[in-house]
């Protein structure tokens, strides 16, 4: 990979709004060959068009669309050089998903987990790179592997299960890059810093904070993509593979935890089974 993405085949989830849009505007740009991801089929056929790219509808809420959009991509495209995992957000009441999973543990960590996972063989082929868009917020994490859906974990408006999802989002890339090394493959996650965007539209705090910034709270979308496009565009990023990053710098703050090759693997282990893969 290079400045230059011509001949480069690049999957983004959550790509029909905020930094995902704006990544594969940027991405496209430099002549990457865009599956532009969202659930929303309006939005995203509009920014596919946009960027000369292909449609992919699927709601991370059903994991069937999950599976179906891996038997999409992976009829559509002979090789994968990258998968950037962006889909996911804030959800302020707990609710379940008709898959039996808390939808923030399902929308953000077993979802991209399952898309990956059905995907890695291709992107395996290819000598690829898997990127998933984290969080500071994971500062806040407390991951109970026996209670991953927060039943008695407190909920605390979605903020405390939004950042134990990306405690996870960088356990989960640190074991990928652990279980692929050797392979040509390679991992990251980043925190964007805060976007202004429709992140955590149902949270009344959030939308009171952008009221009273006349919308200004935060980095633009295209500021935000900035990581993104740059962790899909480089080769030599800097760092191990594995590793996490603050923007477009490695070896951002995490949660303690986040170094425990322990609770990696164990978090691995526990999505498989809970996948059924």
């Amino acid at each position: 990979m290079s400045g230059s993405l011509d001949g480069v085949s690049i999957v983004v989830t959550g790509a029909s709004s905020g930094l995902g849009r704006a990544a594969v505007v940027e991405l496209a740009r430099r002549g990457a060959s865009i599956a532009v991801v969202g659930r929303n089929p309006d939005r995203t056929e509009e920014v596919a068009r946009l960027v000369d790219g292909t449609a992919f509808v699927a709601d991370f809420d059903h994991l069937d669309e999950v599976r179906e959009l891996a038997d999409a991509l992976l009829s559509h495209f002979d090789r994968i050089d990258v998968l950037a995992n962006n889909a996911g957000g804030l959800i302020g009441k707990r609710e379940m998903t008709d898959d039996g999973f808390e939808r923030t543990f399902q929308s953000n960590h077993l979802a991209p987990f399952l898309l990956t996972s059905l995907l890695l063989p291709r992107i395996t082929e290819s000598h690829g790179r898997v990127l998933s868009t984290a969080s500071n917020s994971n500062l806040i994490a407390r991951l109970d592997l026996n209670d991953l859906g927060f039943e008695h974990l407190p909920w605390r408006g979605g903020w405390r299960a939004y950042g134990t999802t990306k405690l996870e989002t960088i356990l989960f890339i640190r074991e990928l890059a652990r279980r692929t090394a050797g392979t040509g493959v390679t991992a990251y996650s980043f925190h964007p810093g805060y976007v202004a965007s429709n992140f955590g539209a149902n949270i009344p705090i959030m939308n009171f904070a952008q009221f009273i910034s006349a919308g200004n709270l935060g980095l633009s979308p295209e500021q935000g993509a900035e990581p993104l496009v740059f962790l899909a565009s480089t080769a030599d990023v800097g760092a191990e593979s594995g590793a996490y990053f603050s923007r477009e710098h490695p070896h951002g703050r995490t949660k303690r935890l986040a170094d425990s090759e322990a609770t990696a693997k164990a978090l691995w282990e526990k999505s498989v089974e809970l996948l059924g893969l």
